[in-house]
């Protein structure tokens, strides 16, 4: 690890105004870090070297004729869920083989706008479809941490397993990613970096490879609280191609950062405190609940009572809206096509090799929710306890909360290839318990890290805001962060 790559965003952006370096000579270090240390933790699926450079030169052209943009120069990792211009974008998947779009998503081009440089595509779960990034096509991303006295490979977590890893290696300075169940917050959680998962609607959805419509959202994974700020200002606009977009002005996120949290009332929720959870999670949870309360926040008990439902619920929904979405992957137009007797055997040769096993799993669930006889039964019913998730984080912001502290997960990272998970996918889809419900109401969340485990591992907290209150979760986070500590993982790579 160079010393420039040990940068944060928020270091680099001065230091590259400042001309002590240059954008190139930034990326190149990057990109040496990677051709080292890709191979053991395959974070990246592509590496985009002449574009990174080419994109760096351009940067440095800026910088030094007064014009440099709010990223320029900063070199980011993107999840390979985000079309890319020219550029593989296969969303870890078999079945868009070869796919490289002739356009760009909103997001990643609002960031080469601010002059960011791609480094390359990030691995992730095939279709952001998994809570260990062990579903992707191109194999799964190991953690850049291992526990004490231990060399098993442990999951950075899903689907943006390959930008967690990616940010805590120090092998791009942030990466984008995206959440639908907790798919940002639940591997920044187990590699010891900060995610937020924005409002629904704060960034288009515009030129992401959909999963399910109405939870999709993409956000920044970074080193700290600050620089996913300065990401997520740059990430996040409306966009008249995503009616999902909401016209209202991008704050300045880095001003909340260091704000006082004096008189904030944060609420516990009694619900999130589940059977059978680690006494290592109870006494993070207690350690974040006294580091606000010491900031000057007041600290009140809440209650979410259909909490218990929203992982059910939520694997009717989502899987519903991933069978309707992945009903384009034919083989007629782009991707992986296996040839067949008429063009009925060819969409089912092409779908049953190009789609992964957890995939497939998952369009027949959503199949089976939304057929004739069980759309009532089913889908309609689990709409109708998304309403009432929903309900109950209105009427605890309306009592006066202004944010929710919980753990942003279970427990502490596993090993890849955990029998326990491989035997029961229910296992695994437990991982998104204290996640899935921002995703059903829309709610902005973010995690931060809370401290280590018994084994030496990242533990996150989670804070949860009002719609469009970003601010106030990074001014809180920023508060855990200052009190927990930085965590990095020591190199074996």
């Amino acid at each position: 690890m160079s010393d420039l790559t040990s940068l944060t965003i928020a270091e680099a952006r001065d230091k590259l105004l400042g001309k002590e370096f240059s954008a190139l000579e930034l990326t190149d270090a990057y990109l040496s870090a990677i051709d080292r240390a890709n191979e053991a933790i395959n974070a990246y699926v592509v590496v985009t070297h002449d574009r990174a450079r080419e994109m760096a030169r351009a940067s440095d052209d800026r910088i030094a004729g007064g014009t440099a943009g709010a990223l320029e120069g900063i070199p980011l990792g993107i999840k390979d869920l985000f079309a890319t211009h020219g550029v593989h974008t296969q969303a870890a998947s078999h079945v868009l083989d070869g796919f490289q779009p002739r356009y760009e998503s909103t997001v990643t081009a609002n960031l080469w706008h601010d002059g960011a440089v791609m480094l390359g595509k990030l691995n992730m779960d095939e279709f952001a479809m998994g809570s260990s990034n062990e579903t992707s096509y191109y194999g799964p991303v190991k953690s850049p941490w291992r526990r004490k006295g231990s060399n098993l490979d442990l999951v950075p977590g899903g689907s943006s397993g390959g930008s967690a890893a990616a940010v805590a290696a120090r092998l791009c300075a942030g990466a984008t990613a995206t959440d639908t169940g907790g798919s940002i917050r639940q591997p920044a959680a187990f590699t010891g970096t900060v995610g937020i998962k924005p409002t629904y609607g704060r960034c288009s959805r515009w030129g992401i490879v959909a999963f399910a419509s109405s939870l999709d959202q993409a956000g920044p994974i970074a080193r700290d609280v600050r620089d996913a700020a300065i990401m997520l200002k740059s990430m996040a606009s409306v966009d008249d191609r995503d009616t999902t977009s909401v016209n209202r002005p991008v704050p300045d996120y880095e001003a909340a950062i260091g704000r006082s949290v004096k008189g904030l009332k944060i609420g516990v929720p009694k619900e999130y405190r589940v059977e059978g959870m680690p006494d290592e999670i109870e006494t993070l949870w207690q350690n974040g609940i006294a580091w606000l309360r010491d900031a000057g926040a007041e600290i009140v008990d809440v209650s979410l009572p259909h909490t218990m439902y929203a992982l059910p619920a939520y694997y009717i929904v989502a899987p519903a809206e991933a069978s309707s979405n992945l009903a384009r992957y034919d083989g007629v137009r782009y991707g992986l096509r296996v040839p067949g007797r008429d063009v009925i055997d060819m969409y089912e040769k092409t779908r049953a090799a190009g789609f992964g096993r957890e995939v497939k799993r998952r369009i027949l669930i959503g199949t089976y929710v939304l057929s004739a006889g069980y759309y009532d039964a089913y889908y309609l019913k689990a709409q109708k306890v998304r309403t009432l998730i929903k309900r109950d984080f209105e009427q605890v912001f309306a009592s006066g909360v202004d944010a929710l502290l919980t753990p942003a997960t279970p427990s502490a990272a596993f090993g890849i290839a955990d029998q326990d998970m491989a035997s029961d996918p229910v296992k695994m889809y437990l991982n998104d318990i204290f996640t899935v419900t921002v995703n059903m109401a829309g709610l902005p969340g973010i995690a931060v890290p809370g401290g280590l485990s018994q084994e030496g591992t990242p533990l996150g907290l989670q804070l949860i805001g009002r719609p469009f209150d970003e601010e106030t979760l990074f001014a809180a986070a920023h508060v855990v962060e200052q009190a927990a500590g930085r965590f990095e993982p020591t190199p074996w790579w």
